[in-house]
């Protein structure tokens, strides 16, 4: 069975304070879409945001879940952060495969300007979220494999939003 064509899958990459929390909650709202959280979700059942397995099992569900969501026509907004094209790819075929147009919004910053929001959301104590250092940051700087030109024409165009 394929989805409606008005379901989409919304992909939000980039690092941590590159905005993606606040463009998905604006985008639930205006597509309207199922936003998918992990921190979120981790922090509200207890768990250790830095708990890499506890991530992936969550992530690997999150997934099957928006398939299901995708499949009955509803939107979903992953955000993952999808640091790896390997992951983008992956999910862009799978829901291709089930006929729905994929997204991928690509928030960058330069690292001066993450830090600068990170400190400002650590003082906050906002759910989901973690103190991470500049030296984090940078060392999850060189992990990041950020979109070209290339990868982002693979995509559809955005919704309106």
């Amino acid at each position: 069975m394929n989805a409606s064509r008005e379901s989409r899958l919304i992909l939000l990459c980039g690092l941590p304070g590159s905005g993606k929390t606040t463009l998905a909650k604006r985008l639930a709202d205006e597509v309207p879409a199922v936003r998918l959280c992990p921190d979120e979700w981790m922090a509200s059942l207890g768990i250790d945001l830095f708990d890499e397995q506890a991530r992936d099992r969550l992530e690997r569900r999150f997934w099957e879940h928006a398939q299901d969501l995708l499949r009955l026509g509803q939107s979903v907004i992953l955000e993952f952060g999808f640091w790896a094209r390997s992951e983008r790819d992956e999910k862009r075929s799978r829901a291709r495969a089930l006929g729905v147009a994929v997204e991928l919004r690509y928030l960058a910053a330069p690292i001066d300007e993450l830090c600068r929001r990170l400190e400002a959301r650590n003082g906050k104590g906002e759910p989901g979220t973690v103190p991470i250092s500049r030296e984090l940051l940078e060392e999850y700087a060189k992990l990041f494999q950020a979109p070209d030109d290339d990868e982002l024409a693979l995509f559809d165009e955005p919704s309106p939003g």
